[in-house]
């Protein structure tokens, strides 16, 4: 495996630049670390180091990069490319040193001393004459063209013969110089107000989208698809407001629970004037029509019965009690089943108003149900509620394309662990988010196969109490995946602990990844992520591999 890169997308000043780093990257251990363009304020000014190496065993490199043709005249370093200027490469590396050294002195959380720490200058378009010498650069604190395949081996060497300096840092202690320089942690008040200015954030983002419901206002049958983060279900309660407002009578309709409650809740916060007849689960208004009701694991009753009975039920209710319109969110969990009977329960199931939003790369169930009606198809191209790392991370998985405007963030953290570990390095990478202030009203920890014993002990008390729990402000939420659509958490810990099918896997997978906001920190075994969710998933948090001591914090 290649070495970390920090950033994983960093931008690079010239094309000479990025050709040493990938060239360093690809030569050095999974466990040494890379941060490329890294930034130093003090009083005094402002410094930028190009790259600085930390390697377990080894030490602290900070590299100056200068590509074109670079040379030394009369003591003076110059540099050619297009126009002849004077260049300042061994000053520079060196300053940025002294300013790494005099950073972790002052981090209140850097307690190791010293590092072991050595400066250099990488010139990977120049090559050196036989001979080389300068006062300012040592031979061996220069790297050339000529000397680019083995880049690695010249840092080590570099470290070996630095003289008076503290022993090699190990691996936890590159972690922490690493987590100083990218992960500072910030009080909770502060994390708590950035939370809540990213939220506002991202609200005013998605109501942007309303502009599609003003562009369908005047189409009654609307289907209007779009992939994780693109305001879906923002939508759909906002058109149901719309209709209800108008003086429709409406029902808004989903098939989870806990997004049944959730849109229940959104939706109590509107004016009385403005909220529909009924929100809640499809299955749920049968059941209030009359139809008996049935056990969770009696899937005949549930997929065939009761809609049926639906159907029935509806063609006999007064007119006041059906609808003008309906408004479906989550639509791709609805059976074919399912559809006569919303149709039905339509005061003029012909021409009155249905309104559908749909992800169908998020059909994590065994269910292939389509509408049985014409709609206008409407696509949202846009993700706008998941950070760019995070929702790098999932795109390969969604059904199309979209625009990452969701804001830059903290990076994706990859715990690697067995699957059968997933749920215990899980639970400590939670203890550890706790314990650093994030809200436990903003966090959750999800699975993708057996649930987490204390889910499993909140469900026996009822899914009522259960889904109560996801307001709760005294602890994190414990949850699944497949319970978890159309919901999210400002922070994310996903346990890839396997999978009853695989065959719906990769879309389990999607889910997953976009349920965070701000902050995703995956735990679980790389080759199976690999074989469900692609080289692309797997290439993503391989590129984002750290251990538990190394968390992603939101920077201030």
């Amino acid at each position: 495996m290649t070495a970390r890169m920090v950033p994983a997308d960093a931008a690079f000043a010239s094309d000479a630049e990025r050709l040493f780093v990938t060239a360093l990257c690809d030569q050095l251990p999974d466990v040494a670390v890379l941060i490329c363009n890294q930034r130093f304020t003090d009083r005094g000014a402002d410094r930028e180091a190009d790259v600085i190496v930390a390697w377990p065993g080894h030490g602290v490199a900070v590299l100056e990069v200068k590509g074109g043709s670079v040379s030394l005249r009369d003591g003076q370093w110059w540099q050619t490319g297009g126009k002849s200027k004077a260049i300042h490469p061994v000053e520079q590396a060196l300053k940025c040193k002294y300013a790494l050294r005099d950073f972790l002195w002052a981090a209140p959380r850097w307690s190791r001393g010293n590092p072991r720490l050595v400066h250099m200058v990488a010139l990977p378009t120049t090559t050196l004459p036989e001979g080389f010498a300068a006062p300012d650069a040592p031979r061996w604190a220069l790297i050339d063209r000529s000397e680019l395949p083995v880049a690695a081996g010249r840092i080590a060497s570099a470290l070996r013969q630095a003289d008076n300096q503290p022993d090699a840092p190990t691996k936890d202690d590159v972690d922490l110089l690493v987590d100083c320089l990218v992960g500072t942690l910030i009080p909770q008040a502060d994390l708590v107000a950035q939370l809540g200015e990213r939220e506002a954030t991202v609200e005013l983002l998605t109501r942007e989208q309303a502009k599609l419901l003003d562009f369908c206002e005047s189409h009654d049958r609307v289907e209007i698809r779009g992939g994780a983060g693109s305001g879906k279900t923002w939508l759909a309660v906002e058109k149901a407001r719309r209709l209800t407002a108008a003086g429709q009578r409406v029902a808004l309709l989903c098939y989870s629970r806990g997004l049944a409650e959730f849109l229940r809740r959104r939706v109590a916060l509107l004016p009385p004037k403005q909220q529909p007849a009924y929100v809640g689960e499809f299955h749920a208004l049968g059941i209030r029509w009359g139809v008996e009701r049935g056990t969770d694991d009696d899937s005949p009753y549930w997929e065939e019965r009761l809609p049926q009975q639906m159907v029935q039920l509806a063609s006999a209710l007064p007119s006041e009690e059906r609808f003008d319109a309906i408004v479906v969110d989550e639509a791709q969990d609805f059976d074919q089943s399912w559809w006569p009977a919303v149709l039905a329960s339509l005061r003029d199931p012909d021409g009155g108003c249905l309104y559908v939003f749909a992800d169908e790369g998020q059909r994590v169930f065994a269910r292939q149900g389509r509408p049985t009606v014409e709609l206008g198809t409407y696509d949202l191209n846009e993700n706008l509620r998941n950070t760019k790392q995070i929702g790098g991370t999932f795109s390969s998985l969604a059904p199309a394309q979209m625009r990452l405007l969701g804001g830059t963030g903290a990076p994706v953290r990859f715990v690697p662990c067995a699957t059968d570990d997933a749920v215990d390095a899980a639970d400590g990478v939670a203890e550890e988010l706790l314990d650093e202030g994030w809200p436990p009203e903003a966090l959750a920890l999800l699975t993708t196969y057996r649930r987490h014993p204390v889910q499993a002990e909140r469900q026996a008390a009822g899914q009522d109490a259960y889904w109560a729990s996801y307001w709760d402000d005294e602890d994190l939420f414990y949850g699944h995946v497949l319970g978890f659509k159309g919901l999210e958490r400002p922070a994310v810990v996903l346990a890839v602990n396997g999978f009853r099918d695989e065959a719906r896997a990769r879309e389990m997978l999607y889910v997953g990844l976009s349920r965070a906001r701000d902050l995703l920190v995956v735990c679980g075994d790389l080759d199976l992520i690999q074989r469900v969710g692609g080289d692309a998933v797997a290439h993503r948090l391989r590129g984002s591999d750290a251990t538990r001591a190394l968390i992603a914090r939101v920077r201030p």
